[in-house]
């Protein structure tokens, strides 16, 4: 909505503007009338669209032709006054102020316009039959009204108009040649009903008719008042109502309807609740809300946001086959401007046997858009109507900003849900083939992707102790002499090289050196190929040697040329490794069978972790007064709480080690 509305008076002299004005102040007709009333702001508690709304006089005899213009172009709407008992003023309208409106406004910016027909308690006829066909001849007149400053007929009116046609306006919604709604507005209304569309069956039942009226005017429809909508729409249109559900052509016809009837501010209602601009644009305020995001914080979605896309998904995935084919997609993505999803997502995230984008890779591509580029995500979501389906104030009420990542090094523990692994090899080493392995593609699937599908990103979950991450891999492309920001900032750091080559080695050991070595940021050394013969490397001394030297876990084996699926535990010790970058791991197999990884789940369990709160709370509370620490209940509280973590300790151990 606009902040405030100026409108202009102008008109030839002694037809009465400056009355208009004064009359509408005062209540009354005035006694004596200046030449020009100086600008009148009326606030916006007492307007009916709650808007402040400047009211601007022209006086021939007091101002210039160029002071005239310089008001034409502020203002927001022109009343251009005439006279009923004076023909005169009347064809001035055509023959001059039109004329002179148009000439000194943008083409491209409509002003209103609204004709005033005043001084009608001076004649008993009405002026309608000669102004109509004006208001045929130029689109940019809103209306006509007939006042009288004199009696004070329309006088409220008037300006309620004024008001309407710059909060409301007709242009950019109807065209009253074709007499149809503008295609601008038809596509606006579209998007907004496949929105509304809940079930996506092509039409809003009567919960998601109740639900948009809701949403859009702060309160439901009486059954017979949404029966009585129907019936109107049956009435005109054969296949406007269908199964008792209004579908697209009926909603189309009901605003076209609303329109046409002057009840324009309704469909604009809808329209700005939906996030559209004056010009039927959606928004940038309702695109990209603000969020706040400090210096080395991540950006992931919250659950009610990965709520609201599931949403999204069972509702286009119509087929129940989990999976969205491309028929779907475009479906999906049918109330965005464009596609936002090129072919190499298909080699960014997991797909079916037939190629299509499963539920897991649908909600790891939203993850990925929302980790790298977290306004582009807010743009997506404000296209699909999350804040108003998920009822939240803005899309920036999905997002979580994860805190520092210093922060979780101090603590030894994250929150975080998604973990960045910069891939850095050699040409040829086979970081693209570690990429999609990671999808479930081995060397044969591999061989199928286009070169200009291919894709520099890979999204999945893994399983660390229990509990579901995603992880985010990125290839980073070979160039050893420059190295980004964005190449720098990872949770682990792989450094992969191929087996078969004598020199690849190399280049993984001068990445580390140069970048990595005195960084804080773990890093594993990846053996690919694996299951070609292995020889020697070029280098000063072995990749086991490097590694140990540099306390590194020693260089896993990898290969993707494989019968079925690659194997996804090197994945698995990645996560694991980002999320416990301050720990040295002795184990590296993540299994959950293994006498370590019990022992990290049982670690890890909410059992043990209750049991270290309270022992926290007995024992090291930092404020002990001398008196509690001399007295006998204080320890032996502490004593008791020692005991019960020892006997869980022994008792779980052996529960879990023992039969092994």
């Amino acid at each position: 909505m606009r902040k405030d509305v100026r409108i202009l008076l102008v008109g030839e002299p002694k037809v009465g503007k400056t009355s208009l004005i004064m009359s509408l102040v005062s209540e009354e007709f005035p006694d004596v009338v200046p030449y020009r009333a100086e600008e009148i702001t009326i606030p916006a508690d007492v307007t009916p669209e709650r808007v402040p709304t400047h009211i601007v006089d022209y006086s021939e005899a007091e101002q210039t032709d160029e002071q005239l213009f310089q008001e034409i172009s502020k203002a927001n709407v022109i009343c251009i006054v005439y006279s009923v008992n004076n023909k005169k003023s009347i064809e001035k309208v055509t023959s001059h102020w039109i004329p002179l409106i148009t000439e000194n406004t943008d083409k491209d910016s409509r002003v209103p316009l609204i004709l005033v027909g005043n001084k009608s308690d001076l004649v008993e006829h009405s002026s309608m039959e000669t102004i109509l066909p004006i208001m045929n001849q130029y689109s940019e007149i809103e209306t006509c009204v007939e006042c009288s400053a004199k009696n004070l007929k329309n006088i409220s009116e008037l300006f309620y108009y004024a008001q309407k046609a710059v909060l409301h306006p007709t242009g950019p919604l109807y065209c009253p040649e074709k007499k149809d709604m503008k295609p601008l507005c038809v596509k606006a209304l579209t998007r907004i009903f496949k929105v509304s569309d809940l079930d996506n069956d092509g039409i809003l039942n009567d919960n998601e008719l109740n639900f948009f009226q809701r949403t859009c005017f702060n309160t439901p429809l009486e059954p017979q008042a949404l029966e009585d909508v129907k019936n109107v729409v049956r009435k005109n249109l054969s296949d406007g109502v269908c199964d008792n559900g209004l579908t697209l052509k009926g909603f189309l016809f009901l605003h076209t309807l609303f329109i046409q009837r002057g009840r324009h501010e309704t469909t604009w209602t809808v329209l700005r609740r939906f996030g559209y601009d004056d010009d039927l644009e959606l928004n940038q305020d309702y695109l990209f809300p603000p969020l706040k995001i400090p210096p080395d914080c991540t950006t992931e979605l919250n659950h009610n946001a990965y709520l609201f896309l599931q949403s999204v998904f069972d509702k286009h995935d119509k087929d129940r086959d989990c999976a969205l084919s491309p028929e779907e997609l475009r479906d999906l993505f049918d109330v965005f401007p464009y596609m936002p999803w090129g072919p190499d997502v298909n080699n960014t995230v997991c797909t079916n046997d037939q190629g299509w984008i499963t539920y897991q890779g649908y909600l790891s591509q939203w993850t990925l858009t929302t980790y790298l580029d977290v306004q582009r995500c807010l743009e997506y979501l404000g296209y699909l109507g999350y804040s108003i389906i998920a009822e939240q104030e803005s899309q920036a009420s999905g997002i979580t900003v994860t805190r520092d990542k210093k922060i979780d090094l101090q603590k030894k523990q994250t929150q975080r849900s998604v973990f960045r692994c910069n891939v850095f090899g050699d040409i040829g080493s086979g970081k693209s083939g570690f990429l999609q392995s990671f999808l479930g593609r081995n060397l044969t699937l591999q061989k199928t992707i286009r070169e200009e599908h291919r894709s520099y990103y890979a999204i999945s979950t893994t399983y660390v102790y229990g509990q579901e991450k995603y992880l985010l891999l990125h290839e980073v492309f070979p160039d050893f002499d420059y190295l980004s920001d964005a190449d720098m900032a990872c949770d682990i750091v792989c450094l992969l090289y191929d087996v078969s080559n004598p020199y690849s080695f190399e280049y993984c050991a001068k990445v580390f050196k140069q970048y990595f070595m005195d960084s804080k940021t773990p890093c594993m050394m990846i053996a690919a190929k694996s299951d070609l013969p292995e020889i020697k490397q070029m280098y000063g001394c072995s990749p086991l040697e490097f590694c140990r030297r540099h306390r590194m876990p020693p260089p896993q084996s990898f290969t993707c040329n494989t019968a079925a699926a690659p194997s996804r535990d090197i994945y698995t010790k990645l996560t694991t490794m980002a999320m416990y970058p301050h720990a040295r791991l002795r184990c590296m197999c993540t299994c959950n069978r293994c006498t370590f990884c019990l022992c990290q789940n049982f670690l890890n369990s909410e059992l043990l972790q209750t049991v270290r709160a309270k022992l926290y709370a007995v024992v090291l509370r930092r404020h002990v007064s001398q008196a509690e620490l001399t007295s006998s209940t204080f320890w032996l509280r502490a004593s008791v709480g020692a005991t019960v973590f020892a006997v869980l300790g022994f008792t779980m151990y052996r529960v879990l080690l023992k039969p092994r």
